[in-house]
């Protein structure tokens, strides 16, 4: 059952980048993908080590098994597609364009898979990975940072925040580049919403280019953000406006669109 649900999980992100962006698999070149499933002993995450997807059962208290969840699986091998094409190095504000570029693939791929727009999207990474005793709709809200879950079984709440003015600007690079992932999570529900309609068509086109454009392995939040505008352009004026005030909306001033 893990092994077809990674088999799956593969095949439908690896479509969903085919479909919706011609791209030939994660490299683009073709890459062939490989995945291990039952991971060490109760490990509680899965990864992709460079090479392949790799997933833990979970302990069957906090985490179920992490075959379970399609945005878990797509967030992950979209680090395999950033790493391809930015190279973003996994520190401060470029580390944290790193999980939000995942999350927002990752939730885009399960989206598309349902068929789903972006009123009825539930904008949840993780959502469904939880132990039946953990209260919790995710591990993030797109939509909501900081509501995704308020358990101590996972330390307590949500610490994300949606906003500049509350950005996380101390601790160990693995927190803070998952916490602070939160502020260009929203700006991208923020933009998604106010265009309409299925957010892997207008809204993840610019995401994408935004990502292929040439950022620098240390690129922060504004400048992901004016690259974003760039992409935006090819859009006309309408998407390029929903696009400046959803930025805006999360606390960061953007270059005008050429």
């Amino acid at each position: 059952m893990d092994v077809d649900r990674a088999y799956r999980m593969a095949g439908e992100t690896l479509g969903f980048y085919a479909a919706v962006f011609e791209r030939n698999s994660i490299d683009d070149r073709g890459m062939p993908v490989a995945s291990t499933v039952h991971f060490g002993t109760s490990y509680q995450n899965a990864f992709w080590n460079g090479a392949q997807m790799v997933y833990g059962d979970g302990d069957g208290e906090v985490f179920a098994s992490f075959t379970t969840c399609l945005e878990v699986a797509a967030h992950e091998l979209t680090h395999g597609v950033i790493d391809a094409d930015a190279g973003l190095a996994y520190e401060g504000q470029s580390g944290a364009l790193s999980e939000s570029i995942s999350d927002v693939f990752g939730s885009l791929v399960k989206q598309r898979s349902l068929n789903r727009d972006v009123a009825d999207a539930d904008w949840l990474i993780g959502a469904g990975i939880f132990g039946p005793g953990v209260a919790c709709a995710g591990l993030r809200s797109l939509a909501a940072p900081g509501t995704a879950y308020d358990d101590p079984l996972l330390g307590g709440r949500d610490p994300q925040p949606s906003h500049m003015r509350n950005l996380v600007e101390s601790g160990s690079d693995d927190h803070f580049v998952h916490v602070n992932s939160g502020i260009p999570n929203h700006a991208f529900f923020l933009f998604a919403t106010a265009l309409g309609g299925h957010a892997w068509h207008t809204a993840g086109r610019v995401w994408y280019d935004a990502l292929r454009s040439g950022l620098d392995r240390k690129c922060r939040f504004r400048q992901f953000a004016n690259a974003t505008m760039q992409a935006a352009g090819a859009h006309g004026v309408h998407t390029v406006a929903a696009l400046r005030q959803a930025w805006d909306g999360v606390g960061i001033t953007v270059a005008t669109a050429c």
